[in-house]
């Protein structure tokens, strides 16, 4: 065993709720110790506040992120903006994508997450002809998680049609392997390592027709993998599926062989009571991402529904148009609340539930609790902000804001101290450059 790191809580989330003191010892990136202790002892890293255990973000699209603040003028819908996506997604290229992933990585643990599903698409030069590495985009992505100290799950993903049945247009030839039997064995050939996870996607039933949608489940069953889907995200997505297929999107999904604990589906919003009852039953993850949601108008979802017919939830980014796993968690909540008018759709608990046990289920990692043996991640909350003071630490999650998160270790490691990321500091001037770099 390598050496003892240890770190004193002022208080900490364990079993579901704060308690005071606690004593936190790890070694090779896990923990091996916990104990209850009034004060740090010699040597202890002390963390104020309330300390939460790793936040796993279950959807992200880094690249996103170049659109923030960026799309608002014309208002329009998720159809209008995606064609400003597009536009952007046209321009990157792997080392542009290394240096924006690293400062959206680092604004993220800056946040409190500590780790990442990274739903990724743009595999391809522009034409949609392979780099000379075809992960060349992949291992881009791993370098910038490295860089920023954020555990990473990369879900590849399969990217076929346009629209059922219909080749994809040019401007997404770049996301498409051509077929999925070169998508699986392209996925085959990411080296994953400790500290980067490889798991599998289908972009969508628009995107991936009921045979691919059989491979892409026959593949994350070969790798051991987690897989996700984006579901029922528009009602323009139900219907076009209904008419080329005679099912909803879950049908088609439950017809592949895909629906199962090993099953994150993304957003989710546009459901049949049956949807909802054939997802809860198999007890899929659902990702729910109530930032990106209400930016691009999808639409609210039923979380509460979701989980009370037996699915888990997780809370995502998505685009990144906010980077702060409270507001999410909030969203949520408020999202509830505005579908069946009545507050409390969700205890505090289940809220810190969804960022941290759900969210590391999703991405097929062992992480989001304080308990020995599990990794040693923790997220350090100021109680005592103009934000936070004199909340009921049990109800902190509906108080603070990223801008409260003053340390984050991940692996045991410092990955932020007082506000500040250790080793990039501010990443705004790598984010600055690397937009320049794109328009």
């Amino acid at each position: 065993m390598g050496s003892v790191t240890s770190f004193w809580c002022e208080s900490a989330w364990l079993d579901g709720g704060p308690v005071r003191g606690v004593r936190v010892e790890s070694a090779d990136g896990r923990t091996t110790a916990l104990t209850r202790a009034e004060n740090p002892a010699p040597g202890d890293r002390e963390l104020r506040g309330l300390v939460f255990p790793g936040l796993a973000d279950a959807h992200s699209h880094a690249f996103h992120r170049g659109l923030r603040g960026r799309t608002h003028r014309d208002g329009g819908s998720f159809w209008t903006w995606r064609t400003a996506m597009y536009a952007l997604a046209g321009r990157l290229d792997p080392d542009v994508y290394r240096d924006l992933a690293t400062a959206v990585f680092a604004e993220m643990v800056l946040a409190g997450w500590t780790a990442v599903g990274e739903f990724h698409y743009v595999h391809h030069r522009r034409d949609g002809t392979p780099y000379d590495d075809p992960n060349a985009f992949a291992l881009a992505l791993r370098d910038a998680a490295r860089a920023a100290g954020i555990r990473l799950t990369l879900l590849d993903t399969l990217y076929l049609t346009s629209a059922p049945g219909e080749p994809p247009l040019p401007e997404q030839r770049r996301f498409s392997d051509g077929t999925a039997a070169a998508w699986a064995q392209r996925v085959r050939e990411i080296p994953a390592d400790a500290g980067f996870r490889v798991g599998v996607a289908a972009h969508s039933v628009r995107a991936v027709g009921p045979d691919d949608l059989a491979v892409v489940a026959a593949t994350a069953r070969d790798l051991g993998a987690p897989v996700h889907v984006h579901l029922s995200e528009q009602p323009a997505e139900n219907d076009a599926c209904r008419a080329a297929h005679g099912a909803t999107p879950t049908e088609l999904l439950e017809r592949a062989g895909l629906l199962g604990p090993d099953l994150t589906v993304v957003h989710a919003n546009h459901l049949t009571d049956a949807d909802v009852a054939r997802l809860g039953s198999a007890r899929v993850t659902v990702a729910a991402c109530p930032t990106t949601e209400a930016d691009l108008g999808d639409g609210v979802g039923r979380a509460r529904d979701l989980a009370t017919a037996g699915a888990v939830l997780a809370l995502g980014s998505d685009q990144h148009a906010v980077v702060d796993p409270f507001l999410e968690a909030r969203g949520l909540e408020g999202a509830a609340r505005l579908g069946a008018l009545r507050r409390g759709a969700f205890d505090p608990a289940d809220l810190v539930a969804a960022l941290t046990t759900g969210g590391h289920r999703s991405l097929g990692l062992d992480g989001g609790t304080l308990a020995v043996g599990a990794p040693c991640d923790l997220v350090a909350v100021d109680a005592r902000s103009v934000r936070t003071a004199g909340s009921d630490p049990a109800q902190l999650v509906l108080s603070a804001t990223a801008a409260d998160v003053t340390d984050v270790v991940v692996g045991g490691e410092t990955r932020v101290r007082d506000r500040v990321h250790t080793t990039l500091g501010d990443p705004a001037d790598l984010l600055l450059d690397a937009l320049r770099r794109l328009t």
